[in-house]
């Protein structure tokens, strides 16, 4: 069964307003939701765009050129290279036997705030997939 979310919870994810997550789909920036009115919904494709929109533009960059980056060109923020000795933290969480999730908040560009509300919605949605 695939992930999917509601509106909501696409944007405690975010942490981005409906408003903005409405005006990125009109630019086409990301794609439609799945279904329509009420019965709509966003998968993981949705949330990744949404994050990786979210990155460029804390990085300072345009719509414009995140447009060009979303349609697959290439990042003006370069990926940071990983130096001999670096550390990285990363958040481990066990949600059920079998099941656990690694999270690098850094990378993700999760602040503790994003980062606690994915965890909650994850978790949320596990035990809702064990309730069907």
């Amino acid at each position: 069964m695939t992930t999917t979310y509601s509106i909501d919870q696409l944007c405690a994810l975010t942490d981005l307003p409906k408003r903005t997550v409405r005006y990125y789909m009109q630019l086409g920036l990301v794609d439609r939701p799945v279904g329509e009115t009420r019965a709509a919904h966003y998968t993981p494709l949705h949330l990744g765009q949404l994050m990786q929109i979210r990155k460029l533009a804390d990085s300072g960059v345009s719509l414009e050129r995140i447009r060009a980056v979303m349609a697959g060109g290439e990042s003006p923020v370069p990926e940071r290279q990983q130096q001999p000795g670096s550390i990285r933290v990363r958040s481990h969480v066990f949600i059920a036997p079998g099941v656990e999730l690694q999270i690098d908040p850094q990378e993700a560009g999760l602040s503790p705030e994003q980062l606690r509300a994915f965890v909650r919605t994850v978790m949320s949605a596990w035990e809702n997939k064990n309730e069907q």
